[in-house]
């Protein structure tokens, strides 16, 4: 019976055991590189409509906000901060801007008509600098925390297989997460960022994370590098979750899909097959764990040192919950799960694809 599921689980599994874990990296980092730069807009209008309904000013030169009520605690919080670069806030009706964004498309059509349309790949260099680490760690890590412990389970307890996914998901996932996270940062804050002159060159990946860590009054310079660090619990609170649904939806999903055409698995089929469940998993995964990325958004543009350094994932879930209830808390999902579906798409189809030419490569 053992024999018989360790079969069962090869038989299903796209060919793999002749890659060096430098080509997994090479595979990883290929379709990380596509993904960014196809999703990238996608993201920075997820980033902006989850800044317009935090209230915070992220523009140059001037303090815009989107509109929110004037009971909002951001809005206290704005009417008594003497924090520099931020305005202060009067009266008692809603605070309103005329370039409130009042949808996903309506985010595109004002960044491309205020900002120009290459404001959309706002934050690609960082992506770029982020993704293909983050992946190059990710995917190879799971496949090897996965047929490790796959192997294990089928000898020990198969019927703990079911689960392997979820656990190698979430293992390399953490792991690639700490690695990079600084990166990570700097893209949020490029990203929330707008500009007012289309010709003003904005702050790129180095001076984001500069400004990050300038000096903090009465501060030391161990808490100014622990700003690089800020929002990472909130950070792994969403994608350790969004990984293990990710994976657990994806593994069978995409084993059904190859089982059900019975035939050898071919270029064409693996991308079909990876495509179709990496879409399915990533959109999934994307809605249930959105409010874990307003939260993340949130904790990640918070501008005054003390809320960014003492402030929990939780403390910022109950502020967005009494803000904003759950329009608040899904701020930005159709543009999260229309990012996410493809990119996890992308992502998956084109690593396994690779793999299988390289698997091929090495049988010649």
């Amino acid at each position: 019976m053992v024999e018989e599921t360790k079969l069962d689980l090869k038989s299903k599994q796209i060919p793999n055991e002749n890659l060096r874990f430098g080509e997994r990296v090479l595979s990883a980092g290929g379709a990380a590189f596509i993904s960014a730069v196809i999703v990238n807009p996608l993201d920075v209008v997820k980033t902006r409509l989850q800044v317009q309904a935090a209230g915070v000013p992220y523009q140059q030169g001037s303090c815009r906000l989107g509109c929110f009520e004037s009971n909002s605690m951001l809005v206290k919080d704005l009417r008594s901060s003497n924090a520099p670069g931020m305005c202060r806030i009067t009266g008692s009706a809603s605070v309103c801007s005329d370039n409130q964004y009042k949808g996903t498309v309506d985010v595109f059509y004002k960044i491309i008509r205020q900002e120009g349309f290459s404001r959309l790949w706002r934050g690609t260099n960082a992506s770029l600098a982020l993704a293909i680490p983050t992946v190059g760690i990710y995917m190879p890590f799971y496949d090897y925390f996965r047929n490790s412990m796959e192997v294990f389970t089928a000898e020990k307890s198969p019927a703990l297989t079911p689960y392997v996914p979820l656990v190698a998901g979430t293992i390399a996932r953490s792991l690639a997460c700490i690695s990079c996270y600084p990166v990570e940062l700097a893209r949020t804050r490029m990203q929330a960022f707008k500009g007012t002159q289309r010709d003003v060159k904005l702050p790129g990946v180095w001076k984001t994370l500069v400004d990050v860590i300038n000096p903090i009054k009465g501060s030391t310079n161990g808490q100014n590098y622990r700003m690089l660090w800020t929002g990472l619990g909130a950070q792994l609170a969403r994608d350790v979750p969004f990984s293990a649904i990710c994976w657990a939806i994806l593994e069978p999903t995409r084993r059904s899909i190859l089982s059900f055409r019975g035939e050898k698995p071919t270029a064409g089929s693996i991308i079909g097959a990876n495509f179709t469940a990496g879409f399915v998993a990533g959109a999934v995964a994307a809605a249930a764990t959105c409010p874990l990325d307003v939260a993340k958004t949130r904790r990640q543009i918070e501008k005054n040192a003390d809320r960014a350094l003492n402030m929990t994932t939780r403390q910022t879930l109950a502020e967005i919950w009494r803000d904003g209830g759950m329009r608040g808390m899904f701020s930005g999902a159709g543009a999260r799960v229309g990012r996410a579906g493809p990119s996890v798409a992308i992502v998956v189809s084109f690593y396994e694809v690779v793999k299988y030419g390289l698997h091929h490569f090495h049988q010649q």
